[in-house]
């Protein structure tokens, strides 16, 4: 193979509202954690066992604010990107690593009628709680239009 992918979906729930950090350039990133879950039943003991993957998920600029506006603690929503892993070294002098998700494009899968229900921390009575379902990509993180089809499915 000539080339390499490294390319991610998640579709998951929001662990806490979108995080902002604002830079003197006028550009922004947000961060917030991301909740998979995979359930199974144990072949050998019968037992249903459930595991919850946590992930860092990382959107910038417009995208990000996008995302703070409407993303709340709870809402569930699909997330592409790419895998990236930081380096750092901590106050004692070790080296740390984080692995972190570069969100480029997020669709919100929440449905605005669930939006400010219980487990979701919003009101519903305000505007900002309803967030329509686009998919973003970051470079012009303009809403784009969904086409409906005819697909059963």
């Amino acid at each position: 193979m000539a080339g390499t992918l490294n390319k991610i979906m998640l579709i998951g729930h929001t662990g806490d509202d979108v995080k902002m950090h604002h830079f003197e350039g006028g550009g922004c990133i947000g961060r917030f954690p991301l909740a998979t879950n995979e359930d199974y039943v144990n072949k050998t003991s019968g037992e249903r066992v459930s595991n919850t993957e946590w992930h860092n998920i990382v959107v910038r600029n417009k995208a990000a604010e996008i995302c703070e506006k409407y993303l709340k603690k709870g809402d569930k929503v699909y997330i592409e990107g790419r895998i990236k892993t930081r380096k750092w070294t901590d106050d004692k002098g070790m080296d740390r690593y984080s692995t972190e998700v570069q969100c480029t494009e997020f669709t919100f899968l929440t449905p605005k009628d669930q939006a400010g229900a219980p487990g979701n921390n919003q009101q519903a009575s305000s505007p900002s709680s309803s967030a329509p379902q686009q998919r973003q990509s970051q470079p012009d993180a303009q809403p784009q239009e969904q086409e409906e089809d005819d697909l059963p499915f």
